[in-house]
């Protein structure tokens, strides 16, 4: 394991809030930067993501050049308050339509690449009740002022919801520690160093996100830290340390359901990787029970795994972006 790494790539917030300073490298480096906000049925959260994004890294700073909604098809009034607040808003479905369409944050992310413009893609949730504009600067920072850092993760405290709007200070992350550091022990021990490898919250330069395919469903993140780490290591990656994130939490089934996609998707990267070799087919149905009048019922959600190739790899992606015919 990379001793130093932990040390010399993970970095606070608060190292990044000089604002003005950011900007400079940001003009010096002659780059661009794209906000992504992936969405689905978000009505509530939304208007004061792009509020604060707006008003304080557009108009009183501008580090953003643009905001970019993704949508997976609300069926609330998500994206009709997006477009009051005169940011670009499109449906994930129109984007591309030429190819199969599928339902899931990565599909969001991977098609947020086709329509943004920038040189720097910020990725950060919409469902954030505590948002603030560090969420965005404290994932922008490493990647101006380093010269060697291309990707950057977020983590933070994360207290878990107990209704009647009370909050336990911690608790959150639980498919990370059960599931997914599990995994990176016993199989990329360096994976291990970062503090919440499922964070919704990352940025990178354009030129990696184009180069790595994207799950479409809960593995996206997994996938995208594997897919990195192999193909880049460990120097051109850091994590953010944005303090306190809240949000809404899922229940216990649903967790289930998250860790089997997870599982899924890292057992394929192995094979991928040749690190593993299946004897049997994995199996796409994840099985629960609950009580229904004493009587234990099954409950079978079908969770097929689907991925997108790196977009670089996409014939209009290519000619969109000025690129050779050959790769």
């Amino acid at each position: 394991m990379n001793k130093s790494w932990i040390e010399t790539n993970t970095f606070h917030h608060s190292q990044f809030k000089d604002l003005d300073r950011l900007v400079a490298a940001k003009q010096r480096k002659n780059l661009s930067i794209s906000l992504c906000l992936p969405t689905l049925n978000e009505e509530r959260t939304i208007a004061k993501e792009i509020v604060i994004m707006k008003s304080e890294l557009m108009i009183r700073h501008p580090l953003l050049d643009e905001i970019v909604v993704i949508d997976s098809g609300s069926t609330d009034q998500t994206r009709e308050i997006a477009r009051a607040y005169e940011v670009m808003v499109y449906q994930a479905d129109d984007i591309l339509p030429a190819l199969s369409r599928f339902r899931g944050k990565g599909e969001n992310l991977w098609k947020a690449l086709y329509v943004t413009r920038g040189d720097i893609i910020v990725y950060i949730d919409a469902d954030i009740k505590n948002i603030h504009h560090r969420f965005a600067y404290g994932l922008i920072g490493p990647l101006l002022l380093s010269d060697t850092i291309r990707f950057t993760k977020a983590f933070y405290d994360r207290p878990i919801a107990m209704g009647d709007n009370k909050l336990r200070p911690t608790g959150g992350g639980r498919v990370t520690e059960l599931v997914t550091r599990p995994l990176f022990s016993l199989f990329m021990p360096d994976l291990t160093q970062f503090v919440q490898p499922l964070s919704g919250e990352y940025a990178g330069f354009r030129s990696i996100f184009e180069k790595i395919p994207f799950h479409i469903g809960y593995g996206v993140e997994t996938g995208m830290l594997i897919d990195i780490f192999e193909k880049w290591g460990l120097d051109v990656m850091a994590q953010v340390d944005l303090d306190r994130r809240v949000h809404k939490n899922q229940d216990t089934k649903a967790l289930g359901r998250m860790a089997f996609v997870i599982i899924k998707t890292f057992l394929k990267r192995l094979q991928d990787l040749d690190r593993m070799n299946l004897k049997q087919d994995i199996f796409n149905e994840m099985i629960q029970f609950h009580l229904v009048r004493d009587q234990l019922e099954s409950e079978i959600h079908t969770l097929e795994q689907h991925e997108r190739p790196p977009i670089i790899e996409i014939p209009e992606y290519r000619e969109k972006f000025g690129m050779e015919d050959k790769m």
